[in-house]
């Protein structure tokens, strides 16, 4: 397996497990991963969320971790990842309004470059106009901002996730095991047992 580097975009009040578990696994097979956050650089800290499913009409949310940022924003290069990680939560909302958070999107998007969104992450995509013609997931009530967006939203259980070309989505964190499975399998990534 080649080591791959890969950005990940997060922000105050991301979901807590969207953040912290793929970073923990993609580095523990291997693989660099630098998160970042706009206005904020390496060691400094984002506050994460905690969304949970509890029978309400929508998730629960509690406070998470402090999670320390391990690179600069102000100095990101795009051209120098391999790929892309956009975690859910509520970060997403103000994340889609930085214009150099969609200008990096963009460059994953158009270079064809592995793409790992997940839950609210998909705003993000979506404010980046990168969905057209793109069939994929998020959490339901972002699935209209997909389809405005002109991407295909899929209606898929949360503990499942979805593949279209180099684009990886799921609803929520419920589908870590199939969503980061699928995203090692669009890097290239081979785990022997």
């Amino acid at each position: 397996m080649s080591a791959k580097k890969i950005l990940m975009i997060v922000g105050d009040f991301g979901e807590d497990y969207e953040i912290m578990v793929p970073f923990q696994a993609l580095l523990m097979v291997g693989h660099t991963v630098h998160a970042v956050c706009p206005d904020k650089k390496a060691g400094d800290k984002i506050k994460t969320a905690i969304h949970d499913f509890e029978g309400d009409q929508t998730y629960s949310e509690k406070p998470g971790h402090q999670f320390a940022l391990n690179a600069d924003f102000s100095s990101t290069d795009p051209t120098l990842y391999d790929a892309l990680v956009l975690p859910g939560g509520r970060a997403p909302e103000y994340l889609r309004l930085n214009a150099r958070v969609l200008e990096i999107v963009r460059h994953f998007a158009t270079t064809g470059k592995p793409i790992a969104a997940i839950c609210h992450g998909l705003q993000i995509l979506a404010a980046a106009g990168v969905l057209a013609g793109r069939s994929c997931t998020a959490y339901p009530a972002c699935g209209p901002e997909v389809t405005l967006a002109g991407g295909e939203y899929l209606g898929i259980g949360v503990d499942d996730s979805h593949r279209d070309g180099n684009l990886v989505t799921a609803p929520a964190w419920p589908a870590h095991p199939k969503w980061l499975a699928q995203f090692l399998e669009v890097l290239g990534t081979k785990i022997e047992l």
